[in-house]
């Protein structure tokens, strides 16, 4: 494994292909919903931009001693796991995972003390991320459970360095890194390109990516209805915090699906999504009962929006989803 995740190697692409049309279709879903959030520097107050880059900086200053620290919480929570799960901890490279830690969340404090978009980071961040993740993968693809969750701690710890109301414009950043490290876009890019433009499931993708967090807001609200009084391993379901993370789940099923859909199998979810479910969430307190329930309702919602043609391809992969979360598989939940 290399120890220099910026050192990424050029590949030719032809910018008419569908993959290079799906991942345009993702960039302006990110455009749409951050370029409202974003403030302009023009005319600010001289307090409150000294203040931030004050807080960027400071941010940065703790970058090092925060990584190690998120190293540690991940460590104490899946060590014993990953022993259970027969995989190798010696594939687990700190060094690696640190190097591009340090690099992202660098672009990503840098972004926030100049307000520029969260969006304006994807192309930087997204190759970094695609190659973190490649490398992850080939070896175990399990072990992007560890190191997605290293990089969601530390722009956990980060945000607490930042006062209530900054917390949230950082956590947009931090939103952006988890997307492009926790689900598979760069394979759903790849698989797109092996279809004509006018296929079926290239064009069921493009419609469910359109929907992708509308659909996933729906189906955690439904979730917090039926579960009012559950409570995870970092809090109660209803929190602001819970909820950002439940969704960000929600939306990577469906990007895992996405990819199950282009590839026309189901490897993605038999050998990635279902083993990181079940290495990672009892570690947090998500019952299967839950995800059960999650995996029902993303399917009654998905096919609320696909034509009939485009179900019949569809629908057999998320039932599919459906039962292998659901009692057949778990009679104990």
């Amino acid at each position: 494994m290399t120890t220099n995740p910026s050192f990424l190697s050029s590949t030719s692409f032809n910018p008419l292909s569908p993959s290079v049309d799906l991942s345009v279709s993702f960039a302006q879903k990110y455009l749409q919903q951050m370029k409202s959030g974003a403030p302009a520097v023009v005319g600010e107050d001289k307090f409150i931009e000294r203040r931030r880059i004050s807080m960027a900086k400071q941010m940065l200053t703790s970058l090092r001693s925060v990584s190690a620290k998120s190293w540690t919480k991940t460590d104490y929570l899946l060590s014993e796991t990953l022993v259970e799960h027969g995989i190798d901890t010696d594939l687990i490279d700190p060094w690696y995972i640190s190097g591009g830690i340090h690099q992202v969340y660098k672009l990503a404090i840098e972004a926030y003390s100049e307000q520029l978009s969260p969006y304006r980071i994807v192309n930087k961040v997204s190759p970094i991320l695609g190659q973190v993740r490649q490398q992850v993968t080939e070896i175990d693809p399990r072990v992007i459970g560890f190191v997605a969750m290293q990089y969601h701690y530390t722009g956990m710890q980060l945000m607490e360095l930042l006062p209530e109301g900054e917390q949230e414009n950082f956590g947009n950043y931090v939103k952006i890194l988890d997307d492009h490290l926790y689900m598979p876009l760069p394979r759903a890019y790849e698989a797109a390109a092996n279809h004509p433009s006018d296929s079926v499931a290239l064009q069921s993708v493009r419609l469910l990516m359109s929907k992708m967090t509308e659909i996933a807001e729906r189906v955690v609200d439904r979730v917090n209805e039926l579960y009012p009084r559950y409570r995870c391993y970092s809090g109660p379901l209803s929190s602001d915090r819970i909820r950002t993370s439940s969704i960000r789940d929600v939306e990577m099923f469906q990007v895992y699906m996405w990819v199950c859909l282009l590839e026309g199998n189901l490897h993605a979810l038999e050998t990635e999504l279902f083993p990181l479910c079940v290495m990672i969430y009892p570690r947090l307190n998500v019952s299967w009962e839950l995800v059960s329930q999650m995996t029902h309702l993303l399917r009654k919602e998905i096919g609320a929006y696909l034509s009939p043609q485009q179900a019949v391809y569809c629908e057999p992969f998320y039932e599919i989803l459906r039962r292998m979360f659901s009692e057949e598989v778990f009679p104990n939940a």
